[in-house]
């Protein structure tokens, strides 16, 4: 009679939430996570000792990196003093923050309401934007993503939302991207006349440009694919929305604390927005903390006017305490910098593979905040992954996924994209580790181009 071999200790961890928890935007059936015990720097360690390198940064958020003492000796010290107070009342590190915010954001963006993620940072500025104008209706870009929540879902164009979308948040209006790659428009960026920017006036024209309360745009985009603004892209729509009385929200949860190569991706394109959603990185994902950061001509604006908005844990002391070492951290190991200096390393080495690899089509990047995109022919573009595929249309890339895994590497993998997008303290010698393991899986995309 055989003898059943004893579970292990990473198995058990592993069945425990499979068992006993529901996985996001997954089937929930067949995955095969990392039981992850402890991580360090760039690295990610399983119970079975394995080191990953993580080169998105988790969710795009880990930007000092994992495991920094700081973070939780300043937590640490919080807690000794206040865990919790509601947010009538406030704190040290609430005010500091708030104060660090202000000063580190451009322009007149003076005062913050601080979230609890990015998805209640964009529910808020939505709000906010109604409220404050009077008007009711947001223009957003069909390929970008805002969050998970249902207003912040809505605004966003990214198709995961299509199972759950038949009650959209009303008043809600997509306009096409500026996906230069992929122009809508069929258009050379050198031949361009921005029939992006055009689009969207006629679409202002169309909605009525009194009922519009806000445009929303992304800092730089993220998961839909680094999709790069053109030039002067944003400081057009700016004045767009300076002719017309609406006011621009940038949503800087992905693109925010130095992800670019500056504090905000705003800054790379020379406009001050009206409001700044942002998360992720202001605490590095340590403790989960959002923020809504507006002019100082909306927050005086409810000096004699109710602000009706709020949450629970607005504020949170801990969370704020988080944040506030994570912005020292920032400045006193130069990451931002680093961020800027190590963006177009990699842009020289990903320039590299190109010459190598016939399954690139593209690459594109803003600091550590890139993407691969392949695809099976250059000369028709015709993606590796198409738009939305369904699973059997991503065998190729789950292959180049599984591959990414296996030799060490967590990448975030979604269609025809890879991701690079690792801590902002990535060294160049962790950054070819990467770009070797990563080189070796798209051999796997390679066997499938038709030049």
């Amino acid at each position: 009679m055989a003898v059943s071999s004893p579970i292990t200790e990473t198995q058990e961890i592993i069945q425990d939430n499979l068992d006993y928890t529901l996985f996001s935007w997954s089937k929930q059936k067949g995955i095969n996570p990392i039981a992850v015990q402890r991580a360090e720097g760039v690295y990610l360690y399983d119970y079975d000792g394995k080191r990953y390198l993580d080169f998105s940064s988790g969710l795009m958020n880990v930007n000092i990196g994992h495991g920094h003492p700081r973070v939780a000796d300043a937590v640490y010290r919080q807690m000794q003093e206040v865990s919790y107070v509601t947010p009538s009342c406030v704190t040290r590190a609430r005010g500091e923050l708030g104060r660090k915010l202000a000063e580190i954001t451009p322009g007149n963006l003076q005062k913050t309401l601080f979230t609890t993620d990015g998805a209640s940072a964009i529910e808020n500025a939505i709000k906010l934007a109604r409220i404050y104008t009077g008007r009711h209706k947001i223009i957003a870009r069909y390929r970008a993503f805002h969050g998970a929540s249902y207003g912040s879902m809505t605004a966003g164009g990214d198709p995961r939302k299509l199972a759950a979308d038949s009650q959209q948040v009303p008043n809600i209006i997509h306009v096409e991207d500026p996906y230069c790659y992929r122009c809508p428009w069929d258009k050379k960026i050198e031949s361009c006349n921005r029939e992006c920017v055009q689009h969207i006036e006629r679409i202002i024209d169309f909605e009525g440009p009194q009922n519009i309360a806000a445009v929303l745009m992304e800092g730089e985009s993220g998961t839909s694919g680094c999709i790069k603004y053109p030039p002067d892209y944003l400081k057009k729509v700016r004045a767009l929305c300076d002719k017309h009385g609406i006011l621009l929200i940038a949503d800087e949860v992905m693109s925010g604390f130095g992800r670019t190569g500056k504090w905000f991706a705003s800054e790379l394109h020379g406009i001050v927005p009206d409001m700044i959603a942002t998360a992720k990185g202001i605490t590095a994902g340590y403790i989960p903390l959002g923020a809504l950061i507006v002019t100082d001509k909306i927050a005086e604006h409810f000096n004699d006017r109710m602000l009706y908005l709020g949450l629970t844990y607005s504020a949170h002391p801990v969370a704020c305490a988080a944040g506030l070492e994570v912005m020292k951290i920032y400045e006193d190991e130069h990451l931002i910098e680093n961020a800027a200096e190590m963006g177009r390393y990699i842009d020289r080495q990903v320039a590299e593979l190109k010459t190598k690899h016939p399954c690139i089509g593209d690459f594109r990047n803003t600091g550590l905040l890139g993407c691969i995109e392949l695809v099976k022919n250059r000369e028709t573009k015709e993606p590796m992954a198409p738009y939305n595929a369904t699973a059997d249309q991503m065998a190729v890339m789950n292959q180049v996924a599984a591959k990414i895994k296996q030799l060490g590497v967590y990448a975030f993998v979604r269609w025809n994209y890879v991701f690079i997008a690792p801590p902002l303290s990535i060294t160049r010698g962790q950054i070819d580790e990467g770009l070797t393991i990563i080189s070796e899986a798209l051999t796997l995309a390679d066997a499938h181009t038709n030049p």
